[in-house]
């Protein structure tokens, strides 16, 4: 049962690889929070000195951003 509640667990260092994000944006977001103007911080879990963040919640996080095949999507062109 721990095995399976573990490998859900990602370190800070396998987060950011999962996100493609920096390890010191991770740092930043759990430090400031969600500001105004910034993209906000994924979910994470914290015992004592230990940070870890659910893969579930690193895939919401994901999701809420928007997804676009080439940059031409987000405006409508008229020629």
């Amino acid at each position: 049962m721990k095995r399976k509640i573990a490998s859900r667990l990602l370190n800070e260092t396998e987060a950011s690889a999962y996100i493609g994000m920096s390890k010191s944006y991770l740092r930043k977001a759990r430090m400031e929070g969600n500001r105004r103007n910034r993209t906000p911080a994924p979910k994470f879990i914290k015992i004592d000195r230990t940070v870890r963040y659910p893969i579930e919640e690193l895939d919401a996080w994901l999701g809420k951003f928007h997804r676009l095949e080439h940059l031409g999507q987000q405006y409508e062109l008229d020629f």
